[in-house]
């Protein structure tokens, strides 16, 4: 890997904060605006009923899913524990991911694949490029 740059960290810190900014969006307009977070998991749960996944098991996740998404979103954000968060992030991805499969929701499947692109990079590059806010306030 090459050394880091002054733009190759701005651009992961970018990268970073665009991610972090759409999960803690995606988990903020679920939990507190439209029909919140119950109107969600509900939804969710009715979209996901072809399915053979149980119902209160639909419905526990989505409850469950805006709360990590806005809390990752949070984290990266912040920049704090990020490669946890990324790793914590991966696995939201995957849990999503098997049930549009699961669904036969090719097009929000193809998505989410971007979605774990974008991760890959953020953890991949993680090393030498993320600073630490201390790092940022110094102008290391």
């Amino acid at each position: 890997m090459q050394p880091p740059t002054t733009e190759r960290q701005h651009a992961y810190l970018l990268l970073r904060l665009f991610t972090g900014l759409d999960f803690f969006m995606h988990g903020f307009a679920r939990i507190f605006t439209g029909s919140h977070l119950g109107g969600f998991a509900e939804s969710m749960a009715r979209s996901m009923a072809t399915t053979p996944l149980p119902a209160r098991l639909l419905l526990a996740t989505g409850y469950a899913i805006p709360c990590v998404e806005l809390f990752l979103g949070t984290l990266l954000l912040l920049g704090l524990w990020t490669r946890a968060a990324l790793m914590l992030a991966f696995l939201l991805m995957f849990v999503l991911l098997f049930g549009v499969t699961l669904k036969q929701d090719w097009t929000t499947a193809g998505t989410q694949l971007v979605y774990a692109a974008v991760l890959f990079a953020l953890l991949y590059l993680r090393e030498g490029q993320d600073r630490s806010w201390r790092a940022l306030v110094r102008g290391a």
